[in-house]
């Protein structure tokens, strides 16, 4: 019998982070495809109270690896206990979302279990009992279409681009204790401590609605104007490639093939030209709104909606119509 779909589930303070959550509603899509069971993994610290939640979402069986050696994520130390979940469950494929610790975990598993992986997957199908997965590539300006010669799979998935199954409050699943088999000694590198940006409320990757900024604001003190319009609309704020090589933001808040690829539902781009790298990470956004004076930016040809015009006239104008409109 074909083995299972197992779903490494991250969690962030003892909660399962929206992510996991939808790549394991498309672990439950697929598993029900292929008529086989869908196995969560959950590790931490504490994250055994909220384990039994993930039968919600698809889950057949959980498994929980809790204890204080895996309160901060470690590479060598969750790749060995994820590894063996996975070999213990004879799981056919391993699905984990594209966020930056899925994309170091995946690589890590897949190569202990000799195997390779299929990266920011944003698509997946069935055909003829066997799984596929679509995903970009140059730098989106193609998508491929993938099978795989050996399993297990290991696939990573685009965040916000699988759909989220509504909670069904009461479906129920077996919860499994995995021991921890090592300890921080063990362990090539130790988080000592995890230190969050102050005032950071929405983490970009996670965000519904984004405003990015690029080199058109002509320097760090103008990006006000963007973080207000982000605040109105309740979004989180990006940046281009160039602005955090410039040093007018912080790295994490960088869109693009060297930063983070996000798929929100609004994407608005200010005064970013669109170069390749750029819309690599947000070209899979499901509206995106292009402001910039040049009439010939590249960003127009994937705009659902563009404004030709001065930033530092169209910006302000936005923003005073949304918080008009939404009352905020």
């Amino acid at each position: 019998m074909p083995g299972p779909i197992l779903v490494f589930v991250e969690q962030r303070d003892g909660k399962p982070k929206k992510q996991s959550l939808e790549a394991l509603s498309e672990g439950r899509r697929l598993a029900t495809a292929l008529s086989v069971p869908v196995v969560a993994a959950l590790f931490g610290e504490g994250v055994k109270p909220v384990a039994g939640t993930l039968a919600h979402y698809g889950a057949d069986r959980i498994l929980v690896g809790d204890s204080p050696n895996l309160r901060h994520y470690s590479t060598d130390g969750y790749a060995k206990l994820l590894g063996d979940a996975v070999q213990a469950a004879g799981a056919q494929a391993v699905l984990l979302s594209a966020t930056a610790m899925g994309k170091d975990l995946a690589g890590y598993v897949a190569g202990g279990l000799e195997t390779s992986v299929a990266a920011d997957c944003t698509g997946t199908s069935v055909v003829d009992g066997k799984l596929q997965v679509r995903r970009p590539v140059y730098a989106g300006k193609a998508v491929v279409t993938l099978g795989f010669a050996k399993l297990p799979a290991v696939l990573t998935l685009r965040p916000n681009v699988f759909p989220l199954s509504a909670a069904d409050t009461a479906r129920t699943a077996p919860v499994e204790d995995v021991a921890c088999p090592f300890g921080l000694a063990d362990l090539k590198s130790v988080v000592k401590d995890v230190v969050t940006s102050a005032g950071k409320k929405i983490e970009l990757t996670e965000a519904n609605i984004i405003v990015s900024g690029g080199r058109g604001l002509k320097g760090p003190e103008n990006f006000p104007l963007i973080e207000e319009l982000a605040q109105v609309l309740g979004g989180a704020v990006g940046a281009s490639r160039a602005v955090v090589d410039a040093g007018w933001r912080p790295h994490e808040d960088q869109v693009g093939q060297t930063g983070k690829t996000v798929s929100p539902s609004l994407y608005v781009a200010v005064g970013i030209s669109g170069a390749i790298q750029h819309l690599a990470g947000m070209s899979s956004s499901k509206f995106i709104v292009a402001i910039n004076k040049d009439p010939d930016a590249p960003i127009f040809k994937i705009a659902d909606y563009g404004i030709v015009g001065d930033l530092f006239e169209v910006v302000p104008a936005l923003t005073a119509a949304f918080r008009k409109f939404l009352g905020g």
